[in-house]
């Protein structure tokens, strides 16, 4: 099913600004910005504006945002790839300064990373493609176990770290991981790997700032979306648009 969702995009074509223009989102099959331009049909006037990567992020981890998974170097790995699916143009910040590494990290340390609320014992049994992802390695090893499958395949392919590929290489190895061009992870599928990694930046760009990622609500106001509030009974009532700044779920714990 996630096949035909992404061959469907690449046919319609989709563009971060077209995205931001939508009132809807749908994170199962949309996939933002000019990253991997060449599977998500984006046009290549989005993807020029993206930085280069020519030499390794910086590691921007305040002592408040502690690393509660990844080591420094899983990190900036981390934040390298999903910098690619969301990066920073003219419409605002990319991933890496949204903090979705941080959101990523965050939630492979919790009881999600450890799939603890799916059935995960025998038998097993090759799954239909209706079915979805059936797989029986855990979220949090499969990630870590892809990070090693990225770098492993960027050095095999242009003797180079994904982190110190340019921006355009990082984009290729991204996509031959979503065609499952590279390698098996593990007997798992690469393109299960990198649709892991897809959700999780897509999340950590518009997750609620208390979940590590969307820092300082900056996701939310390139949607002009208003965030968490108690109510809106005011807004409701008044025949023009209202517009709101973000507001987060702090705001109602008094931080």
């Amino acid at each position: 099913m996630e096949e035909t969702e992404n061959k469907e995009i690449t046919k319609k074509g989709t563009t971060r600004r077209t995205f931001l223009k939508n009132t809807g989102m749908t994170v199962g099959g949309i996939v933002l910005g000019g990253a991997v331009g060449s599977l998500f049909g984006v046009n290549a006037e989005t993807t020029s504006k993206s930085p280069s990567h020519s030499s390794s992020p910086a590691l921007t981890v305040n002592p408040a945002e502690a690393l509660m998974f990844f080591t420094p170097e899983q990190y900036q790995l981390t934040q390298a790839a999903a910098e690619r699916i969301y990066p920073k143009d003219e419409n605002g910040p990319g991933a890496m300064e949204l903090n979705a590494a941080i959101y990523i990290d965050h939630q492979l340390a919790g009881s999600w990373g450890i799939n603890a609320k799916e059935y995960m014992s025998g038998p097993f049994y090759e799954a239909e493609e209706t079915q979805g992802s059936q797989i029986r390695i855990l979220r949090k090893d499969l990630f870590l176990l892809g990070l090693k499958a990225l770098d492993a395949y960027s050095t095999k392919k242009f003797d180079t770290r994904f982190v110190d590929l340019e921006a355009e290489q990082q984009d290729q190895i991204l996509t031959d991981f979503s065609e499952d061009k590279a390698p098996k992870i593990s007997s798992v599928r690469s393109s299960n790997f990198f649709n892991l990694l897809r959700t999780l930046t897509i999340e950590g760009v518009y997750a609620d700032p208390l979940y590590g990622g969307n820092k300082n609500m900056e996701g939310w106001a390139m949607r002009k979306f208003p965030g968490s509030r108690m109510s809106y009974t005011q807004e409701i009532q008044k025949k023009e648009f209202v517009k709101l700044d973000p507001q987060g779920l702090n705001s109602h714990m008094g931080h």
